[in-house]
């Protein structure tokens, strides 16, 4: 695959954690399954990312991938469309994490906020390890062995892509430098037509010397557009183009998703350990009993009392799940007392167990036909391997590791 295409590939992944929940599904989910009908997408499950923080534990592994895999096809994520696979079925990713654990400063590890965030988390376990340690490079590899264009990520994880994007950065000016690379540009600029010499000179000055973020835009949409280039000759304009060397590893960018207005039962984030979550799989009378439950505004002691949606959970719900009337309902009932907490709850267990209804059927189907599950992780993991040997295949040229047998 050549870097130009790039940008038509999306990568993704989560950790293991066994059957998913309604926080997953408005944060990661929904925004996968409309990315795969719009970009070539790569969807993995990230076990050995798992076992940096469990590594002690790791016997419900198997299941909790299975269980995952499956709430991901309920959810929509579509395997004719999508690249499904297990992060430990592809080893070109360790091999490349290896690899470039050889030329990425320490400092750069040290430095991404979450190392210290899950460390202050995670007091009870034992962190100080190489694998919690080195687990952004294990990430940079993940999106790098496929040259992934875009990764969608919240806010909080733009560190992470950025430490990529150095991390591609510093790859391609050590590596990228041919020998001959200065003549080996200039030839494949010869290849082009009259016209698009001087384009290209042009724009590449322009990026160069001023700094112009356009003129790079339009020369490389300039060497897309050649049709007698090699790819490598692609390859090395672009890299030209930009002063660095043959451009090896593509650096991706960071597509931002929104952030989930999904919160816990209890107001907080939706969490496993708050235990304040509603399953994917939960039936309807748990998920009615869950939200009948749910904390309301302390201010409504008895019924008669008027509240304030603001500072209600279940207001929350209504945000993801209530159309402009209802929600005009819930604040002028509540605030007059004109509705009690139940008939305010009502419309959103409905909706959630409408929402949820279509997903356990598909669900249920994958339930009982696990063989089916397992052929789409090996087909996924097996396609995901042939695009991440040929990257390793150009790693190991250019770092001099490609022997002749």
């Amino acid at each position: 695959m050549s870097t130009l295409d790039s940008q038509k590939r999306v990568l993704s992944g989560m950790r293991p954690t066994g059957q998913l929940h309604l926080g997953h599904y408005h944060g990661v989910l929904k925004n996968w399954v409309q990315l795969q009908n719009d970009y070539e997408c790569f969807f993995f499950v990230a076990d050995w990312h798992a076992l940096t923080t469990h590594y002690a534990s790791p016997l419900a592994l198997e299941e909790f991938v299975t269980d995952m895999v499956i709430d991901w096809l309920a959810a929509g994520v579509d395997p004719a469309k999508a690249t499904v696979f297990v992060q430990s079925r592809v080893p070109e990713h360790a091999e490349l994490h290896l690899l470039l654990s050889m030329m990425t400063p320490l400092g750069w590890l040290e430095r991404v906020p979450t190392y210290k965030d899950q460390q202050e988390k995670l007091k009870d376990k034992d962190l100080e390890t190489y694998g919690f340690l080195g687990y952004p490079l294990l990430q940079s590899a993940d999106i790098l062995i496929y040259r992934a264009g875009y990764v969608p990520v919240g806010a909080d994880q733009v560190a992470h892509v950025e430490l990529t994007r150095e991390v591609a950065r510093r790859f391609n000016h050590l590596y990228g430098r041919e020998h001959n690379y200065e003549e080996l540009a200039q030839a494949a600029i010869k290849k082009m037509g009259k016209k698009p010499q001087k384009e290209f000179v042009a724009f590449k000055t322009a990026f160069q010397q001023e700094g112009n973020q356009q003129a790079l835009e339009q020369g490389q949409a300039l060497v897309r557009e050649q049709q007698n280039l090699s790819q490598s000759d692609r390859e090395r304009l672009l890299g030209y183009l930009e002063g660095s060397g043959k451009i090896i590893l593509a650096e991706p960018q960071a597509l931002l998703t929104p952030a989930s207005k999904m919160l816990g039962l209890d107001g907080q984030k939706m969490s496993k350990s708050y235990g304040n979550t509603i399953r994917l799989r939960e039936s309807v009378d748990d998920v009615v009993n869950k939200i009948r439950t749910m904390p309301t505004d302390p201010a409504r002691v008895r019924r008669t009392d008027p509240g304030n949606p603001e500072r209600c959970p279940v207001w929350n719900m209504h945000e993801v799940y209530s159309d402009e009337a209802t929600k005009a309902w819930v604040q002028q009932g509540c605030r007059s007392a004109g509705i009690g907490c139940i008939e305010c709850k009502k419309p959103v267990s409905d909706a959630i167990a409408a929402e949820l209804a279509p997903m356990q059927a598909r669900a249920r189907e994958y339930e009982q036909n696990k063989d089916e599950v397992r052929r789409i992780i090996v087909q996924g993991s097996e396609k995901a391997r042939v695009h991440a040997a040929k990257t390793l295949q150009d790693v190991r040229q250019v770092m001099g590791l490609a022997y002749s047998d």
